[in-house]
């Protein structure tokens, strides 16, 4: 760890903050778009360094590395070749890395023990989205259409799926198993993906939705609603039936990844309304009332786009998006308003392609994790304060994940 430094925000942000957040914790997901990574080697040591607590792991072009996630101090460093997404287990303790051979579980040492991936990986040819959601972790293989069921709390070197279902085709996907062990996963091929259907928990197919031309990516929303996204609105499955919301942009509104938070009936959401647009940065935040069954769409600042990556639901239900002029807006999902900015980062651009490196977010409660790639840079900032701690980690960081240890 080369330097840290602390900083405080401007003193009216500051206190706007303090008064709309609590100190409370929640998990967070983002479902994101999968890519084939490259081939992980057999053997990975770790350099510990510090006791138990909370991790926070970034992966960079040549390995892992896993701090400390509140002095962001270096817990270990895993050599491991490609681009490998990392993906939150949903225990507090594992996180998942996607790579060429499928699912390799990583051990955080979240409890003081030394951090390790695992020799072997949960098989997968393609490894896509994972969903953790109540006592389950579904992960998608976009390459053979499998989707493997697991208890969350099962994960370890020798963790095995409590069952497995197949889609129709392979197609890149997702699923979510509900506290009644339904299933609400996509309708696909390799060619189209066309909508969403739920399964009961014997997998009896009991409703069907073919109206989500490009589905993508899910979210579940207070009361377990879930939305599945669409090139032109939004499915919700309320546990009775679909209900399929038009984009504001009726022609071409898609949505691709939901942000959700289990305290809110608020679903939020990105949104692109132009099919032409080059690159992947966004200037719309969609908001989906999945009681009132709306959905509308907000402008960000002039000028201030974001990516999937910047997007995240603190402890509170409320939301926090990472622009492109650096700094981090709280988000209101009730008023659908934005608050005053915390400057974190530097200015930034959306990448090209885009797996390369930008700037990522995460929280948990009312802290938040940010990567900034062009000064090889993390900063933690405590949502309530504004407060920012920076620490050099001597790579470029690009995906990131936390274990909470909770």
């Amino acid at each position: 760890m080369k330097s840290r430094t602390t900083r405080t925000a401007s003193g009216a942000a500051a206190l706007a903050l303090a008064s709309a957040l609590a100190l409370t914790a929640c998990s967070t997901g983002a479902d994101q778009q999968s890519a084939a990574p490259a081939p992980a080697p057999a053997d990975a040591a770790s350099t510990p360094t510090a006791g138990a607590g909370a991790r926070f792991a970034l992966a960079y072009d040549g390995g892992l590395k896993i701090l400390d996630a509140t002095t962001l101090d270096e817990v270990a460093d895993i050599p491991l070749d490609g681009f490998n997404r990392i993906n939150a287990a949903g225990d507090g303790e594992h996180l998942l890395i996607s790579t060429e051979a499928g699912f390799r579980v990583l051990a955080t040492g979240t409890d003081g023990s030394d951090a390790a991936l695992s020799d072997h990986a949960i098989t997968a040819d393609k490894p896509g989205h994972v969903v953790v959601h109540g006592g389950s972790t579904v992960l998608f293989d976009d390459g053979t259409g499998s989707i493997q069921v697991f208890d969350t709390a099962s994960f370890g070197d020798d963790a095995k799926p409590t069952r497995t279902i197949m889609s129709d085709a392979p197609h890149h996907g997702v699923a979510v198993e509900l506290a009644d062990g339904s299933v609400v996963r996509t309708i696909g091929t390799s060619e189209a993906r066309t909508g969403a259907l739920v399964e009961d928990k014997d997998g009896n197919e009991i409703a069907r939705s073919e109206e989500c031309p490009g589905v993508h990516g899910e979210g579940v929303a207070k009361g377990e609603v879930v939305t599945i996204g669409c090139e032109n609105g939004v499915l919700v499955w309320d546990g009775q039936a679909f209900t399929k919301l038009t984009s504001p942009d009726a022609d071409y509104g898609r949505i691709g990844n939901e942000y959700a938070s289990e305290k809110s009936p608020i679903m939020v959401t990105d949104y692109k309304n132009d099919p032409d647009a080059e690159g992947v940065t966004l200037s719309h935040i969609g908001f989906v009332d999945t009681v009132a069954k709306t959905f509308e769409v907000i402008d960000m600042p002039e000028g201030v786009q974001y990516t999937w990556r910047g997007v995240r639901r603190d402890g509170d239900g409320g939301a926090w998006v990472l622009g492109t002029d650096g700094s981090l807006y709280r988000i209101d999902v009730d008023a659908k308003t934005i608050g005053d900015p915390i400057k974190v980062t530097g200015a930034w651009e959306g990448p090209e392609p885009w797996q390369a490196p930008h700037p990522a977010l995460t929280i948990d409660g009312s802290t938040a994790w940010i990567t900034e790639p062009a000064t090889a840079s993390v900063h933690r900032v405590d949502l309530a304060t504004g407060q920012v701690t920076t620490a050099e980690v001597g790579v470029v960081p690009n995906e990131v994940g936390l274990a909470t240890g909770k």
